[in-house]
């Protein structure tokens, strides 16, 4: 594991301590055994992990260093991006949310294994954002591909705050959604800022860069049903 992370880790200027070689390591120890009654993520095997998950996650810090930032990972699965981004910088304050219950106790029994905090929040991401506690209150929002992305930037924009950024990350090629989705950018209070293309696995990716720029209106999101039935 250790060549393969530390190269790939470094192409995104990221240099991985032995401390945080082993805790790589021990998340995908810990993502293999507990993937076979948890169903965690289709994704077997450790290069197929680091490429795919970990160093994926990692391609983030392009966009920002993220120190000292408030972030929340929303539809996180296993703990992607944010488990990674929390490992690779300490100094992020991350939540953790999942609609999965089984899901959310696995990421508690990974976080406490691997000596890391973070806020676990087991629930639907378009009810949690009309919260006191969460609305308008983070400096990133993070998602990777839970759903096309005018209805991703409805579930997931109300967390950020403004001056803060939505990143969504998406298979390269996503110019379609881009457009798609500039009318529900408008009306949530952003702006796309950046499309930033990257590689990893020989995989084309893009990071989606959306600015918050004025509180989203009242009324957002919407319920699930409708607001996938009639997206912005």
């Amino acid at each position: 594991m250790t060549d393969s992370l530390l190269e790939g880790a470094a192409v995104f200027g990221i240099n991985l301590s032995a401390l945080q070689i082993e805790q790589f390591s021990e998340y995908n120890r810990i993502l293999e055994y507990r993937n076979s009654n948890t169903n965690l993520t289709a994704v077997v095997g450790e290069e197929e992990v680091i490429f795919r998950h970990f160093l994926d996650s990692l391609a983030l810090f392009q966009v920002s260093g993220f120190k000292g930032s408030k972030i929340i990972d929303i539809g996180t699965g296993a703990g992607f991006p944010g488990v990674p981004l929390k490992i690779a910088d300490n100094t992020i304050a991350l939540t953790l949310l999942d609609s999965r219950k089984k899901r959310v106790e696995f990421l508690r029994d990974l976080c406490g294994h691997l000596g890391l905090q973070a806020e676990l929040l087991c629930g639907r991401a378009e009810e949690l954002s009309n919260r006191s506690e969460h609305r308008d209150n983070y400096d990133f929002a993070v998602s990777r591909a839970l759903a096309r992305l005018n209805v991703l930037c409805e579930l997931c924009m109300p967390y950020v705050r403004v001056g803060g950024a939505f990143l969504a990350m998406k298979a390269s090629g996503s110019s379609e959604e881009l457009a798609e989705a500039e009318n529900a950018v408008l009306l949530l209070g952003g702006k796309i800022e950046n499309v930033y293309d990257y590689e990893v696995g020989k995989i084309n990716r893009n990071i989606i860069v959306i600015k918050k720029l004025v509180p989203t209106p009242e009324g957002y999101p919407r319920r699930f049903a409708r607001l996938q039935k009639q997206p912005l």
